[in-house]
């Protein structure tokens, strides 16, 4: 039986651990390995700005950009590291619990998502650039 999107979510949800905003803005601050990455297509960016520190690698790119058997110039040299703590956010928190389980299932073991996504990050009034 096919899934919908929000049954997709609701399965990544129930997989990864969620965190609010102003958590993940804590462990950001408290563990300077600690990265955010919101998994937004570009275009979508200019609405609230990505977390300040954050960066942006959308849903459909985070599989090729964190594999480790893709040519190097494909990955990014800062999903390497599986063990290192990560944060994934978008608009609400659904597509950031997708590419949260997505690097859950590539083997990393800290993973977490931003429940809210950056409307939650917003309304806590947190830096975004």
């Amino acid at each position: 039986m096919a899934m919908s999107f929000m049954q997709f979510a609701q399965e990544a949800m129930a997989e990864v651990d969620g965190v609010d905003a102003e958590a993940a803005h804590q462990q950001l601050q408290d563990d300077p390995e600690a990265l955010l990455i919101d998994v937004r297509d570009a275009a979508d960016l200019p609405t609230t700005g990505v977390p300040a520190g954050g960066l942006n690698i959308s849903l459909g790119m985070l599989p090729i950009r964190a594999d480790l058997e893709l040519p190097e110039d494909w990955r990014d040299s800062r999903l390497q590291e599986r063990s290192r703590r990560i944060i994934t956010t978008c608009p609400l928190g659904p597509n950031g619990a997708i590419g949260a389980k997505v690097l859950k299932d590539m083997g990393f073991t800290n993973v977490v998502y931003m429940e809210g996504g950056m409307d939650a990050w917003s309304k806590a009034s947190l830096p975004a650039e």
